[in-house]
């Protein structure tokens, strides 16, 4: 219960929600309370003694305690769920921000589907508890202190003998709740599997049709999902079985306080009105009681829920500004990696002391075998990761000194995966400038060669593209991409060369928008063409997370065995086809002759 108590403070700013809400109880129990002692009073003073108007009375004021405390209930209600709904507000915008700050060693383990359900089911768990679950305990609390002062007024013998119950309803509810506590974690945990599941397919529809998998992942999705039907069926039992045991050890004490107080009122040590007084504080006590088991099970859920949502919030954040962080105004994009070596797990180097320098406007293409550590030294430049050694420095600058958003200001990335968000094309561009004019995007979207295929679509910039770009082509999603990348006007770039197949008129109009993006820039690529290399200004060749060789494309060809080896298995072309991009400027007359 110790992390529930921890998410309380996210709803402060509702406080006096919730302290009215709790004003309410307390008129609501007031008022509740009342009524079995005045419907005592009316059997006794008013139809004992035949006295009309006495009764009259009476049953007004029962009508009007009955009214006074249906009016509290509903501000009870309406309160506490209108604080309820703020801090649920305040806890899932708290915990969408802190994973936005988390660094990617988090991110690189975290799985969608599970983050959608600490979001979203985890948190509304801990919006029913604290709008309703929390006030009906207290409200349970003040009828049984209540139901126990007013027996204990009217006859102490009964009252005790009525009152032992309570030990033992107590005791059962707390063994429920922890009994019930990691079940629900579980019910949880495997909410997010599910869900994560349908996230992936989703996602990967049209790879799964592709290869016509359609009913292994239906049977992967069974597993699943019988896996969480039998958690929610284990919940479900020992609920099942906890409520109608309440209820017996509820209604046997009924039977016992009834025999008892039937020979009190024989032997006239208690009057008639007394024992109905009793008895409907007695009904009053029994159905909250009776609520326990729900409420220990709300609470278990709650309780399992923070813990969840805690896990994340707990995280720390690897990479962050310092406090004292240099804002980098201007930036030329000089790179130097001095003796940088980094570990993404402890023990397990995916760097080793690489050190190079890149001057200012440079092309560096990294070459390698898949895990020699290329895209680690694009990630470290604008600090993905930390190093575990060793400095990466920017114009002089330490990149742990400098503020994490003035240093990827400065920093334009455009990957062979491109994510587009489900948006406009507008909103796409401009996702790095949000202040950025018509003008802007459009001249991006020119320079990108992607103004073409936009003015083509049925309502231009502001065509959505659906989830994750869905609608568009690779090559128009690269496009779109790249005048991202343009319109922040990064000093520094960082490429990952695409691979996919494009028909030759969607390549050339990639590669010049590539060119014009690259122009003036400190740009790192990592290289799969050819082309790519034949044109950087430096190349380094990496290998099982080592620098081991640097130089031009002709003279690592003369002087690097590894470079060779790679430049025959990755990258080279058939020379033809070199010489006929480098001589045909029109896609159309490329494509004939490449046929041909």
């Amino acid at each position: 219960m110790k992390t529930l108590l921890r998410v309380l403070p996210y709803f402060k700013e509702y406080r006096l929600l919730m302290v009215a809400g709790y004003i309410a109880v307390v008129g609501n129990a007031f008022f509740n309370l009342a009524v079995p002692r005045l419907i005592g009073i009316a059997v006794d003073e008013g139809v004992a003694r035949q006295d009309v108007s006495e009764l009259v009375l009476l049953s007004v004021m029962i009508v009007g305690s009955s009214a006074l405390r249906g009016l509290c209930a509903f501000a009870q209600n309406y309160l506490g769920e209108s604080a309820a709904q703020g801090g649920s507000y305040q806890l899932r915008r708290a915990l969408y921000a802190h994973v936005q700050q988390l660094s990617f060693s988090f991110h690189d383990q975290a799985q969608t589907g599970d983050l959608l359900t600490r979001s979203m089911s985890d948190v509304e768990q801990l919006k029913n508890f604290t709008g309703r679950g929390m006030l009906m305990i207290f409200n349970l609390v003040l009828l049984v202190v209540g139901v126990a002062v007013a027996l204990l007024w009217m006859n102490w013998k009964l009252a005790l003998l009525s009152l032992v119950i309570l030990p033992v309803l107590y005791w059962r509810a707390a063994d429920f709740s922890r009994a019930m506590r990691p079940l629900f974690r579980a019910v949880q945990d495997q909410v997010a599997v599910v869900a994560t599941l349908v996230q992936d397919m989703a996602a990967g529809a049209r790879v799964v049709k592709a290869f016509g998998q359609e009913q292994r992942e239906v049977e992967r999705f069974d597993a699943a999902n019988e896996q969480l039907y039998q958690r929610y069926f284990d919940s479900t039992r020992l609920q099942s079985f906890n409520t109608p045991l309440l209820n017996f050890i509820a209604n046997a004490a009924t039977v016992v306080m009834l025999w008892v107080s039937g020979l009190l009122v024989i032997g006239n040590q208690l009057t008639l009105g007394e024992l109905v007084a009793f008895y409907a504080y007695l009904l009053q006590i029994v159905g909250p009681v009776r609520q326990g088991g729900f409420l220990m099970s709300m609470a278990s859920r709650a309780a399992a829920s923070s813990e969840r949502v805690m896990e994340v919030l707990d995280t720390p954040i690897d990479v962050a500004s310092p406090p004292d962080a240099i804002e980098l105004e201007e930036v030329h994009g000089d790179v130097e990696f001095q003796h940088v070596s980094c570990e993404y797990h402890p023990g397990r180097a995916v760097l080793e002391r690489v050190s190079f320098r890149a001057d200012r406007g440079q092309t560096i293409a990294l070459v390698g075998a898949t895990g020699s550590g290329k895209t680690t030294v694009a990630n470290l430049i604008p600090r993905f990761y930390d190093v575990s050694s060793g400095r990466v420095v920017i114009d002089g600058h330490d990149v742990r000194d400098v503020s994490l958003a003035s240093l990827r200001r400065q920093t334009g990335i455009v990957m062979q995966e491109t994510t587009l968000f489900s948006g406009t094309i507008r909103e796409n561009i401009a996702f790095g400038k949000s202040d950025a004019t018509d003008e802007d995007i459009d001249w991006a979207a020119r320079s990108a060669r992607a103004d073409e295929f936009i003015a083509r679509l049925p309502m231009g910039y502001d065509t959505r593209v659906g989830e994750r770009g869905v609608s568009l082509s690779g090559g128009q999603k690269q496009r779109v991409a790249i005048a991202r990348a343009l319109l922040m006007n990064p000093r520094i770039l960082i490429l990952d060369e695409f691979t996919s197949a494009v028909d030759a008129a969607t390549e050339r109009l990639i590669r010049a928008a590539l060119e014009e993006l690259m122009r003036g820039r400190t740009t790192f690529v990592i290289a799969h063409r050819l082309s790519t290399v034949r044109a950087a200004d430096m190349i380094l060749v990496l290998q099982n997370g080592r620098l081991v060789d640097t130089g031009t494309h002709e003279e690592l060809l003369d002087s690097s065995e590894i470079y060779r080896q790679i430049h025959a298995s990755q990258l080279a072309e058939p020379e033809e086809v070199v010489q006929l991009r480098d001589r045909v400027f029109d896609a159309g007359e490329f494509e004939k002759e490449l046929v041909s």
